[in-house]
């Protein structure tokens, strides 16, 4: 399915704000709420759209510590991590990435006890690297359209 101009502008409202009405919707874009409605469906039929999500504050929900980590998996231990992984509560995105790391994780923790334990956790799996966050600069950038 091609994503024309009306679908855009459609997916640019629903990037703002995934609770906006259909009907909000078409007076933005142009169309009825029906014809909203349809496309939006077809977008998720598609899989253009994948879901729709709250985003929860990990500072605010209790968390101290935000931090990316890299793991360069041992000979033999990356297929078993790729499905521990699924299992950490911590881990909040993961991606299997080019380069000399296998894995990028973005986790949230409750201290820095708490990370050294998930650490402890990752080591016998792979070479462990670990950033810790400071603060976000671009934070969920809604996607454009291919120029």
């Amino acid at each position: 399915m091609s994503i024309d101009s009306l679908n855009w502008k459609i997916l640019k409202c629903l990037q703002e704000n995934a609770r906006m009405s259909n009907a909000e919707i078409g007076r933005r874009v142009g169309i009825t709420s029906p014809a909203v409605s349809e496309r939006i469906k077809r977008m998720e039929d598609a899989e253009i759209i994948q879901g729709y999500t709250t985003f929860v504050s990990p500072f605010e929900a209790g968390y101290q510590l935000k931090a990316l980590i890299t793991l360069r998996a041992f000979m033999g231990m990356l297929k078993p991590f790729l499905e521990k992984v699924k299992t950490y509560d911590e881990v909040v995105n993961c991606y299997r990435i080019t380069g000399n790391e296998n894995i990028v994780m973005e986790v949230v923790l409750k201290n820095q006890k708490h990370l050294e334990t998930f650490i402890d956790q990752l080591i016998s799996y792979g070479e462990t690297k670990t950033q810790i966050v400071l603060s976000h600069v671009i934070k969920y950038k809604e996607i454009k359209p291919i120029n």
